[in-house]
């Protein structure tokens, strides 16, 4: 798993290495990976035109060191300074030794960069970027450069990913010690691209994180396959209430991923049961109500079951039972006017929300996605499963922050197929906030998978979910080329 860190974790762990190292030390570490990440990127260094975008401080003081080494290699290093008193003054005598330039504001040479490395403003920024560094910001997202932030992209909110106002746009960020959490979460994972971990020793000073990103080993490490003395009863039975029988889709979608994910049994208590047995004869349906199921282990229940007296009916008693659940869709309308149906629940609850959802049960998201995902599992007591473009998943204990996935999952019926992958995935006994990250890892996994091919429909993800679990266990990439907030080193 990879920790994620506030801005103030990272200076404390910072605080103590420095007590340890000599002066400038850390700042040395942090240039030369930055530097030779940049190398890598570009390939080669000599002759490269490289813009150093440069603020007051550290941050400033990174880029112009790894400027300096850029140089050193043959490079043709500019630096444009966006506050040349409070420059870093080692960083700036180290460029000019190496051979590097600073330049005015008006002699950027943003538009004929093949590098530009963001050293505008660090971990310790707030709020969106003035205007003479967002016009610099605008003219090197329009220019031919590769866009490299240091740290973190300037003007998005280290902790939380927020940006208000202009931001500079990275298409790699390289990060310094610790991932933070702002590179992975809210708009900053899409403003951070593909994000880089150096390694400059803060790792024995780091406090346990408690908001971690899995990795596909971690979500492999669940995905294990039958045994020699396992049957379809040893693996996790998952009951399934979705559909209508007006729209039987959802019920279908679900189910069909729930068999997908792993082989068990599925049990289908909805009443879309003619379409749902016609797609999956190997799914067990009764017509009646889901206490006339059978053995279950975990349900699944809301997607496409409508909001009706019978559908509040069935709901409650889907609730009222000791079993996990995972509420989902329509479900989710029915909570969030009698938050008690799970509030009052000790058995394992998941709830699936978007933001819409997520605003009429516990208030608005705000900024901060993963103290929101966090306050409304505190209320409820509940895992709750932020959907978005970097997926949350809370509960009292650790939180999960997703980094798969692709846009193309913004389709109709794919939060169907997450919700059956759940439900298979609970059904094994794995907790509920772990199941729910583990399972938003393999959607997104299979979004990706399904959309290298072309635009998807959440029929695809069903299809693609078994060569997807496959390639995770034997440990091949199934993704194609990572997406933003995808961590590295």
């Amino acid at each position: 798993m990879i920790g994620l860190y506030t801005a103030a974790e990272v200076r404390a762990a910072e605080a103590a290495v420095l007590a340890t190292v000599r002066d400038g030390a850390l700042m040395q570490r942090a240039a030369t990976g930055l530097a030779t990440i940049s190398l890598g990127l570009l390939g080669h260094a000599h002759g490269v035109r490289v813009v150093l975008l440069v603020g007051a401080g550290n941050n400033g003081g990174d880029a112009l060191y790894a400027g300096a080494v850029l140089a050193g290699r043959g490079a043709q290093v500019r630096a444009v300074l966006l506050d040349a008193e409070r420059a870093h003054p080692g960083g700036l005598v180290a460029l000019r030794r190496a051979g590097g330039r600073v330049a005015g504001a008006a002699d950027h040479g943003l538009d004929r960069a093949d590098l530009v490395l963001d050293g505008i403003v660090g971990i310790g920024g707030t709020g969106g970027l003035r205007s003479a560094a967002a016009e610099l910001a605008e003219a090197a997202a329009q220019g031919p450069g590769l866009l490299v932030a240091v740290d973190v992209p300037s003007g998005v909110d280290a902790d939380t990913g927020a940006v208000d106002g202009a931001a500079f746009h990275a298409q790699h960020t390289v990060t310094f010690g610790a991932v933070k959490r702002g590179l992975v979460v809210g708009e900053g994972r899409g403003r951070a691209g593909r994000v880089h971990l150096v390694d400059i020793g803060l790792g024995p000073y780091l406090p346990t994180a408690d908001v971690v990103q899995l990795s596909d080993v971690d979500a492999a490490g669940h995905l294990n396959p039958p045994g020699a003395g396992d049957d379809k009863y040893s693996q996790g039975v998952v009951g399934v209430v979705a559909g209508s029988a007006t729209y039987p889709g959802a019920g279908v979608l679900c189910t069909g991923a729930a068999l997908r994910t792993r082989p068990g049994l599925v049990r289908y208590a909805g009443t879309a049961a003619d379409g749902v047995s016609a797609a999956w004869p190997e799914a067990i349906v009764t017509t009646g109500r889901p206490r006339d199921a059978g053995r279950v282990q975990a349900w699944v229940v809301g997607p496409g079951m409508g909001t009706d007296d019978d559908a509040r009916s069935v709901l409650a008693e889907v609730l009222a039972t000791d079993l996990p659940v995972v509420v989902d869709a329509d479900a989710l309308t029915m909570v969030s006017e009698q938050p008690a149906l799970v509030g009052d629940r000790e058995a394992p609850t998941v709830l699936t929300p978007h933001d819409r959802e997520f605003a009429r049960i516990f208030g608005e998201v705000g900024r901060d996605r993963v103290a929101a995902a966090r306050r409304g599992a505190a209320e409820l007591g509940c895992a709750v499963l932020l959907k978005g473009d970097a997926t949350v998943v809370a509960d009292a204990g650790t939180t999960y922050v997703n980094g798969t996935g692709t846009p193309w999952l913004a389709t109709a019926g794919t939060g169907d197929v997450l919700a059956g992958i759940i439900g298979a995935i609970l059904a094994t006994g794995l907790g509920a906030a772990e199941s729910a990250a583990v399972a938003a890892h393999v959607h997104g996994r299979t979004g990706q998978l399904a959309a290298a091919s072309g635009p998807l429909i959440a029929g695809d993800l069903v299809r693609h979910l078994p060569a997807t679990v496959g390639r995770l266990r034997r440990g091949v990439d199934p993704s194609g080329p990572p997406p933003p907030g995808t961590v590295e080193g």
